[in-house]
């Protein structure tokens, strides 16, 4: 069952988002002998302990911080990592362009650092179910610790399944009772093929890659199974304007290119989708103009075992914070 955030007053254990007057963040985690050291003085976590969300308070030097509780989008932008996240404007047009809704069976591959599962537990509700693939454990250990820190449990409609989802997901799924499929991988196109078979008639699987070589392959393949409809793929950008009074102007700076979104239906078994009419152009190619395009340019971004061991201790010790309050204790009280 997915947990709500709790609301009220804030408690033991609660993760808080301070904002201090020059919009500087910081994310604490409440304690009760806990302390917020900058250059502007102390700040004491028993001074946010029973206030309201949205509050104002003032550290030992003065200076006034806005305590409020961190949204979704807050939370996956400053967890720990093992993987690179999907951003939350990502995370949205993929709910929005797949469609997924309350009572959904989910698959995505891989899982990351938990960013898009937890997107994801929220839009299908407690009667839907989400399964995670994720090759690497270190990986599957810190987006398991990272939605138990912000949910307060692991939910029990969610399993991560370890391993390779061409080979895993056959053996993990029933054939044709996928609702929705997310693919967040180097190579997509080598797992259409389960993906085909695990989805339901009328299905959306989504491929989230970051390149254009990534996409032209992956739209060539879905054409050539003969499976699904024709795919669709777009980029979002977002840019955020300074509003303040009259002075009313673009921001100089924004979210630009962070990936590409492809997405298709399932058809169903048997079915020939009618012939796309396209206006003649130079698109032939070759199988051996395919793989010059897609060369193994495409790599993986390597993190050290050193720095993963880290952030998988980093991501359970939130977790067991998170596990505790919930329960109604203070994580750091004495336990001799």
């Amino acid at each position: 069952m997915t947990t709500a955030r709790p609301s009220g007053p804030f408690r033991v254990g609660d993760r808080v988002q301070l904002t201090g007057p020059k919009g500087r963040l910081h994310t604490i985690t409440l304690r009760q002998d806990g302390e917020l050291h900058t250059h502007h003085g102390v700040l004491r976590h028993t001074s946010l302990i029973g206030q309201p969300d949205g509050s104002v308070v003032a550290g030992s030097g003065g200076h006034e911080y806005l305590a409020l509780r961190p949204l979704l989008r807050d939370f996956v932008m400053s967890m720990p990592r093992g993987a690179a996240i999907v951003y939350p404007k990502d995370a949205a047009q993929i709910l929005a362009e797949a469609d997924v809704f309350p009572g959904a069976r989910v698959v995505e591959a891989g899982v990351g650092s938990g960013a898009l599962s937890l997107w994801l537990l929220r839009a299908i509700g407690e009667r839907g179910s989400l399964v995670s693939f994720e090759r690497r454990e270190e990986f599957a250990d810190v987006a398991r610790a990272n939605v138990e820190t912000f949910l307060g449990e692991v939910p029990a409609n969610w399993r991560i399944e370890l391993g390779d989802l061409a080979e895993v997901l056959p053996s993990a799924v029933e054939p044709g009772s996928i609702d929705r499929v997310v693919l967040d991988m180097l190579a997509p196109w080598e797992c259409l093929d389960a993906v085909a078979d695990a989805l339901t008639p009328g299905g959306v699987v989504v491929c989230y890659v970051a390149t254009a070589t990534q996409l032209s392959r992956v739209a060539e393949y879905i054409r050539g199974t003969g499976l699904f409809t024709e795919p669709d793929a777009n980029e979002t950008m977002v840019r955020g304007w300074h509003v303040e009074g009259l002075a009313v102007r673009p921001d100089h700076r924004m979210v630009a290119h962070t990936g590409f979104l492809l997405w298709a239906r399932r058809l169903a078994p048997g079915t020939t989708a009618p012939e796309q009419k396209r206006r003649a152009s130079k698109s032939s190619y070759t199988d051996e103009d395919v793989e010059t395009w897609t060369p193994g340019a495409v790599g993986d971004r390597e993190i050290t075992d050193k720095n993963l061991r880290k952030r998988v201790r980093e991501a359970e010790k939130a977790a067991a914070a998170a596990r505790l309050a919930s329960a109604g204790e203070d994580p750091h009280a004495s336990t001799t």
